[in-house]
């Protein structure tokens, strides 16, 4: 039977990093996550951020997907100083939407809150959805930029099976200053466009699998200065513990892994993800704009 349990915490970080990319909101894609005794193992978002705080993990991008995980997610920043939000309509989602222009007004409302630092996920996806969604993509991803723009928000990037397209629309419409390829699927030499152009490149768990030795050529062929580092929780759960649920939390595994891949000192590497994170979104250290109070009055 599959172990679902949440993974028993890492060896803390000596030298503290950020998760720019994660879904506190998410249940886990399993059926459920078990504790070790079987029962029902749930655990919140303040739980993830206590134990993610506990191994020397500073904070975290809380990543939106649609308008209600977007304005949740708006919502956790403005009370929780962990956090800070990215706000938008996930790609795969957008040949649904029945009024684009009413969802694409209310991310540009959302993006003008204080603790809101990035549009994303936004981009384009041409493993899920076919060619007669495509278009609606394209002008999904063109408004997220422009909003992105407008705001001077950075822009994290979902990119799956569409590296030349996903480049083409940023260098018609001009990327913003500050542009991040979420969870990094590229090969090398695709890389080094990224990188080339000013973009940052962040690898998630996927970059410590057995199978996936073209990322671990790519972070090796970019500048250091544009590398950072995510889970996707609860997807993409690092090695050793591949296949159970992933928590920010579980982000020194794959620092500690990035490190040894790229023969250089765990610390010294955390602290440049670091540093690059906090060019990319700004200082976390900022005053709250809201009080504890409603759902989210447990995570002050």
């Amino acid at each position: 039977m599959a172990d679902l349990s949440y993974p028993p915490p890492p060896e803390a970080l000596v030298v503290p990093v950020y998760d720019n990319h994660t879904h506190l909101d998410h249940k886990p894609h399993r059926p459920r996550a078990e504790g070790p005794d079987g029962s029902p193992e749930e655990l919140t978002a303040q739980d993830q951020l206590d134990r993610a705080s506990s191994v020397g993990v500073r904070g975290v991008v809380q990543v939106g997907t649609d308008l209600e995980s977007s304005a949740w997610g708006a919502d956790l920043a403005a009370r929780e100083p962990r956090v800070l939000a990215a706000v938008a309509i996930h790609p795969n989602d957008t040949p649904h939407l029945t009024d684009p222009d009413a969802a694409f007004a209310e991310i540009d409302r959302l993006a003008g809150l204080p603790r809101v630092r990035a549009i994303g996920e936004t981009g384009l996806d041409h493993f899920r959805t076919g060619e007669a969604g495509r278009a609606a993509q394209v002008r999904a991803f063109e408004a997220h930029i422009e909003i992105a723009k407008r705001h001077d928000l950075a822009l994290q990037i979902h990119d799956r099976d569409a590296h030349a397209e996903v480049v083409a629309t940023l260098d018609r419409v001009g990327a913003p200053e500050r542009t991040v390829f979420h969870c990094f699927s590229g090969d090398a030499e695709f890389a080094r466009l990224v990188a080339d152009r000013g973009w940052y490149l962040s690898f998630a768990g996927t970059v410590t699998f057995k199978n996936a030795p073209r990322l671990r050529e790519a972070l090796a062929v970019i500048p250091r200065s544009r590398i950072l580092a995510e889970t996707d929780a609860p997807f993409l759960t690092p090695a050793p513990y591949r296949g159970r649920p992933n928590s920010p939390y579980l982000i020194p595994w794959t620092v500690r892994a990035m490190a040894e891949h790229l023969g250089t000192d765990v610390s010294m590497l955390a602290a440049q993800i670091a540093s690059n994170t906090e060019a990319v979104y700004g200082s976390w250290d900022t005053d709250l704009v809201a009080t504890p109070s409603g759902p989210f009055a447990d995570l002050a």
